[in-house]
């Protein structure tokens, strides 16, 4: 084999490495371009991160990719027919931002003689003693939310945690509802 085979061959692969490279590196640009214009598909800026020009394409594609899991199990609350659902992320027992003004309509139904009744539920994944704890601990935090709001404990009923079979996912799962009972 001679030197010229060599460089060939050597020429070739560099030239489908640059060939991968700029593909990449094109594809990540078309993606910042969608992210951050308007798009065709009906998404909004809101609903997708927006990526900086990537210094290299792999913290390009790791940040891209965490950020959507991040906003998939962050801890939030909805306020549902009456009833106010907390969603926690994986392992959290941190309550989501809004919670004092979630809660005001409960503060209100306890003033006028109803009953606080938080439940706690969790997914059934991993270790059900874990996940029971975890969803105790998520309960409390609600629970001393509502007394710092003022609410009295003998206003304030506690169920034990149960496993959301049927619910959907697990981040709906791992949640504390909170409902007023006469």
């Amino acid at each position: 084999m001679s030197y010229e085979d060599k460089d060939e061959d050597q020429g070739l692969l560099l030239g489908i490495l640059a060939g991968i490279v700029a593909l990449v590196i094109g594809g990540v640009l078309a993606l910042c371009t969608w992210v951050s214009g308007d798009s065709s598909m009906g998404a909004k800026k809101a609903d997708v991160p927006a990526i900086a020009a990537p210094a290299t394409v792999a913290a390009a594609t790791t940040a891209a990719v965490g950020a959507v899991t991040i906003a998939a199990d962050e801890a939030k609350v909805v306020v549902e027919n009456g009833v106010v659902k907390f969603y926690f992320a994986t392992g959290k027992s941190d309550l989501a931002k809004g919670a004092n003004e979630a809660l005001a309509e409960v503060v209100k139904g306890v003033k006028a003689g109803q009953k606080a009744v938080i439940s706690g539920f969790h997914d059934s994944t991993g270790n059900l003693a874990t996940n029971q704890e975890l969803a105790k601990k998520r309960a409390i935090s609600v629970r001393d939310t509502l007394i710092a709001l003022g609410v009295p404990t003998d206003s304030i009923e506690l169920k034990k945690p149960e496993d959301a079979k049927g619910t959907g996912d697990n981040a709906e799962a791992r949640r504390v509802e909170v409902v007023l009972e006469k």
